[in-house]
């Protein structure tokens, strides 16, 4: 503003420099001394001009002072503010309950993909442990209904819980459910015992990470090279192998039905249909190439990161949580 009001001047009314910048800084300061020379009319049209933005810039300037001033030993408040203000800008963003093993695996995940989301933390060590960006964090324990609603639950996507204990994966559960009838919920489960308390209580997909691990485990002495061959596979490289889910809607504008051999969807995109969900819910693996795609139904595919991307792009598909 300076530097406009300063060479506005000199080229209006033909000033020197210093009082170019003399003119600048009473008009700025709307302190109104004397005028040096007798302004054009072009210099009276800089002037007003000059006037009215400096009052909303200096204006602005003097509120956002005066607040750092007063609140100076109150940082917090206003990180707490500006954290509030980006939650209540958030939607269809997924909620992670928890920041442990199961809670940084799924995170990384997530940030493979370019999903939005946020995590609730009550431990302050771990938030400061974790590498990640304060923005990505909010504090506060997902038992309180408070704190689920503050982190979005009402217009997130889906919620993915991962606390260390069944009883307060079960307690979030069941007051996410509450708070939003249509989200995806994903919770983490200990005990085997815990798994249709889960259920019941609302969740979509319960995992048991000690199971998953017992049974990989005991897949390396059944079939050790199909196991090998798919932990070997990057998921990150452009020959890696990665799962995409489609549904009927997102292929289709209109309500025509297709099969998937006219789909041709190995020769557009390169990627495999491996499976086929009906509107029911049922699963097919490898469907018959003369199954029907109709509304409602989903099919998943399995190619290369490439591939994968072609796919999308050919669908407009923005990696959407399905």
């Amino acid at each position: 503003m300076l530097i406009i009001g300063v060479v506005g001047f000199k080229l209006t009314m033909n000033l020197s420099w210093v009082d170019a910048l003399y003119m600048t800084v009473i008009t700025i300061t709307t302190v109104g001394y004397r005028e040096i020379g007798e302004p054009t009319e072009n210099a009276k049209l800089f002037t007003i001009f000059l006037i009215l933005f400096s009052v909303v810039i200096v204006g602005y300037a003097v509120s956002a002072i005066t607040e750092y001033l007063l609140s100076r030993n109150n940082l917090k408040d206003i990180r707490e503010r500006r954290k509030l203000k980006y939650l209540e800008s958030m939607e269809n963003h997924i909620i992670v309950c928890g920041y442990g093993r199961n809670g940084k695996q799924a995170i990384q995940k997530l940030q493979d993909y370019n999903k939005e989301f946020i995590i609730i933390e009550k431990d302050q060590q771990v938030i400061e442990d974790s590498g990640l960006d304060d923005d990505f964090f909010f504090r506060g324990n997902a038992n309180e209904d408070e704190v689920l609603i503050k982190a979005g639950i009402e217009r997130a996507s889906t919620l993915i819980t991962a606390l260390p204990e069944d009883a307060d994966n079960l307690f979030v559960v069941l007051s996410a459910r509450q708070l939003n009838k249509g989200l995806k919920i994903i919770s983490r489960a200990s005990e085997e015992n815990s798994y249709k308390k889960l259920k019941l209580a609302g969740a979509d997909n319960v995992i048991l990470p000690d199971t998953i691990g017992g049974q990989h485990m005991a897949s390396l002495i059944v079939s050790p090279d199909l196991i090998e061959f798919w932990d070997n596979l990057s998921y990150g490289g452009d020959e890696g192998v990665n799962l995409e889910q489609i549904s009927f809607e997102q292929m289709f504008d209109g309500k025509r039905e297709c099969n998937i051999i006219d789909l041709d969807l190995r020769q557009e995109t390169g990627c495999t249909i491996i499976g086929y969900k009906s509107p029911d819910g049922e699963y097919t693996v490898n469907p018959d190439p003369k199954t029907v795609l109709i509304p409602g139904s989903k099919i998943i595919v399995v190619g290369n990161s490439k591939q994968i991307q072609k796919l999308q792009d050919v669908y407009r598909i923005n990696n959407e949580v399905t």
